[in-house]
């Protein structure tokens, strides 16, 4: 069903990089569609790698010492893992399992980082064990630390102290002035069964300069410690780095058309609840903006507070380092007439587009791949798309595509830029529906990019 003019259909083109091209080019999407018979993730590691070394550059540029710790909350797969150790970086776990993975796939004790709340006893002794730093988020919890590192007594336990934010203080994570006056005490009782080594914090949203502001405090907060005869040479600033799926003019034009009318059923989204899927500085650009940038009541940048201090600057990033580093295929398996649109139906559920399990939407335009090498007409085709369940809420994108070609069934659908957070967060096996299988893509001298099964363990 065509609807002749695009203009009254949003559209959110997503940027592509040169690591996407090849695979497009290949027809590999299309074989390994026909491959797994379902949905299917594939992995880029290559921008991986490419998004790491910027930010270590960023750094470096800015004559930081820093150290970089891969969010693996971000994405399960061994393949980032296994990369981070590679280039030099280290690994964000929060769970037994996640740290497990993480000595699996080559990556150091020392090089891990263990955040969360209220963290798993097996977990935190598997953390001192082997000489992984502990962003401890509570007075009994660092308690539990001692305790462990006193039985051990193989090596001091490390810790940073979590803080309570001033901007943020309803969060559930981190820990009050209060609080962090009497942690600083136990840790001088504790003697040399500690290192307490700084203090870290996280950070919800994506702007710099609260960031900064923070991370200036944390800086005295060491200075202080120092005073007491405390290590006090780190701070984490979590993650929370932007990225740029789309352009700026796409985005802003499409916040300003947008409303219930281009969305299947009227559905209503507040915009507010969007991602920023336009950053004007994102990823390495973001994070050199930042330690530029001059907190509050200071005449001095960041970076220089940092370098004065003799600071260690850690970050968290995760959704950062995995931008353009992978994308998710479904294939259509129904198509349905409505009112000036269709409504598709694909081989898979929005669980593996987790977006929408956030009361959002992930706005992205998906590209259509037609199994037809010839193609019906081109013009402007608008479809929603939902998924193979019975729940009348699990759409992949409520918003009417204008697709250039009349969707069909067996056509596929690629959903860009998928590789943070969309993938496997909210995944699960419902209607026992198998989950979809990550495939790594790495691009050699030869002339089609070669791909493999990734190797997570669990």
């Amino acid at each position: 069903m065509e609807v002749a003019s695009a203009s009254q259909w949003p559209t959110l083109g997503a940027l592509r990089t040169p690591s996407m091209l090849p695979v497009l080019a290949s027809g590999l999407v299309t074989e390994l569609a026909y491959a797994f018979g379902g949905p299917f993730h594939f992995l880029l590691p290559d921008a991986f790698t490419a998004n790491l070394v910027a930010m270590q550059d960023a750094l470096s540029d800015a004559l930081v010492d820093g150290f970089i710790y891969y969010a693996k909350k971000a994405n399960k797969a061994a393949v980032f893992v296994e990369r981070a150790a590679t280039g030099g970086a280290g690994i964000d776990v929060a769970s037994a399992a996640e740290l497990r993975e993480a000595l699996g796939h080559g990556v150091r004790g020392e090089h891990l980082m263990v955040t969360g709340p209220a963290k798993d006893p097996h977990l935190l002794r598997l953390a001192v064990t082997h000489s992984a730093t502990i962003a401890v988020d509570a007075l009994d919890e660092l308690d539990q630390v001692i305790s462990l590192a006193l039985t051990g007594r193989v090596r001091p336990a490390r810790v940073l102290l979590r803080v309570l934010p001033d901007s943020q203080p309803h969060s559930r994570f981190g820990m009050s002035k209060d609080e962090l006056t009497t942690a600083l005490k136990r840790c001088l009782e504790a003697g040399d069964v500690i290192r307490m080594e700084g203090f870290s914090f996280h950070l919800s949203g994506y702007a710099l300069q609260p960031r900064a502001d923070l991370a200036a405090r944390l800086i005295d907060l060491c200075l202080t410690a120092r005073l007491q005869g405390l290590e006090a040479s780190r701070i984490s600033i979590g993650g929370g780095l932007p990225i740029s799926y789309t352009d700026a003019d796409s985005w802003h034009t499409f916040l300003a058309t947008q409303r219930p009318a281009h969305y299947h059923a009227n559905k209503a989204f507040t915009t507010g609840d969007f991602y920023p899927y336009h950053s004007p500085v994102a990823g390495s650009d973001a994070l050199a903006a930042l330690l530029a940038a001059r907190p509050e009541n200071t005449d001095s940048t960041l970076a220089d507070l940092i370098r004065d201090a003799g600071i260690e600057l850690l970050l968290e990033p995760g959704r950062a380092l995995l931008d353009q580093a992978g994308a998710t295929v479904f294939r259509i398996q129904g198509v349905k007439d409505r009112d000036g649109y269709q409504l598709l139906t694909v081989d898979g559920t929005s669980l593996s587009l987790s977006e929408q399990w956030f009361n959002s939407e992930y706005l992205p335009d998906p590209l259509l791949i037609p199994q037809n090498q010839n193609p019906a007409a081109t013009g402007v085709f608008p479809a929603s798309v939902g998924a193979a369940t019975c729940l009348e809420s699990d759409m992949l994108t409520w918003r009417k595509i204008a697709f250039p070609h009349p969707p069909r069934v067996g056509d596929l659908l690629l959903y860009p830029n998928t590789a943070g957070y969309q993938m496997d967060s909210n995944e699960s096996p419902f209607h026992d529906l198998p989950l979809p299988p990550k495939v790594v893509i790495e691009h050699t001298d030869r002339t089609r990019p070669r791909w493999r099964l990734d190797r997570h363990f669990t």
